[in-house]
């Protein structure tokens, strides 16, 4: 007789503030994984938590063998706590979810079955209502989709969470791109792999306040496109282009007013107005050319993305 081994299920679990949000987290997710025909691991990262995260996360750790925490030097960012988690999952199959609630631990058992029943890589989540979101915060995410898919060759669904189970070969391939400058979302679409797409109402927090403010989603939209596509270099070659065209036609204007009307150069506010717009766009196209040379000197440095200062397993890689 052959007995097969139940899988088991990693959950990566970033941690920023959320003492209060934590414990109905763990009891409401424990409390499905345990009805689920399958074994389990939680890794929680502090990513540099300033409340009592890391206090709750020891007293988890101690109490329960499936937990494991992971606590950074300072806070490195979620994309930082997502790959830490990816790097140091052992599951057959990786979730990552957020400590806030708004990803439902009660998906899991639906996302499993899918997966197994062949066919999908993974399932990821994605909300087809923004419900309880600012209509402005809402536009601006909208646009962003639809910029980035026309621009990149990453697959990213508008309203898209990071919320999603994977096969751990899907995981390997993730891990395996170890760019210092991450954004997990396009990483997801760029690699490929069959993806099943499950909607779901949004929901609200259980408990704090979401630490993600307008300019750092603006900041991260940023991130995204940048690190994806090449386009934004292609719009300042144009830009040059067009104003070197256009320098060339106000020259022959001028040329030819003097010559056959004898006209001087009216008017100093014109030239100031030519002369501001065009350094505008210049610093424009060199700020483009920024972001991309800030991004490249960032990988040339070969930074790890995070530290563990502490942590409840001694065979913990501390850096990477």
């Amino acid at each position: 007789m052959i007995m097969t081994r139940p899988v088991k299920i990693s959950l990566v679990v970033p941690c920023y503030n959320e003492q209060a949000a934590l414990p109905v987290f763990y009891q409401e997710t424990v409390h499905v994984l345990r009805d689920m025909a399958c074994t389990y691991e939680l890794i929680f990262i502090n990513d540099g938590s300033t409340d009592d995260t890391l206090s709750l996360l020891r007293d988890l750790g101690a109490d329960d063998p499936h937990v494991t925490y992971l606590s950074f030097s300072r806070n490195f960012g979620k994309e930082a706590a997502m790959y830490a988690g990816f790097v140091h999952a052992s599951g057959d199959y990786v979730a990552v979810m957020d400590a806030d609630m708004q990803d439902p631990p009660s998906l899991l058992p639906q996302m499993l079955a899918i997966l197994q029943g062949g066919g999908y890589d993974s399932v990821a989540t994605c909300r087809h209502t923004r419900k309880g979101e600012p209509k402005m915060r809402s536009w601006f995410a909208k646009k962003f989709y639809m910029i980035i898919n026309k621009i990149s060759d990453a697959d990213i669904v508008d309203g898209a969470r990071d919320f999603r189970l994977m096969k751990k070969e899907m995981v390997d391939v993730i891990v395996s791109m170890d760019e210092y400058n991450r954004f997990s979302k396009g990483i997801f679409g760029w690699i490929g792999f069959r993806t099943y797409w499950m909607d779901y109402e949004n929901v609200e927090r259980v408990a704090g306040k979401t630490k993600w403010d307008f300019w750092k989603l603006f900041r991260y939209a940023v991130d995204g496109i940048i690190n994806f596509s090449q386009v934004p270099l292609s719009i300042a070659s144009w830009f040059g282009l067009l104003m070197t065209l256009c320098a060339f036609i106000f020259l022959a204007v001028i040329i030819v007013r003097k010559l056959i009307f004898g006209d001087p150069v009216a008017g100093w506010a014109s030239t100031i107005c030519v002369i501001i717009f065009i350094g505008g766009i210049q610093l424009f196209c060199l700020g483009i050319m920024g972001q991309y040379i800030a991004k490249t000197y960032m990988e040339t440095k070969k930074r790890p993305h995070y530290i563990i200062a502490e942590s409840n397993k001694k065979d913990i890689q501390k850096i990477k």
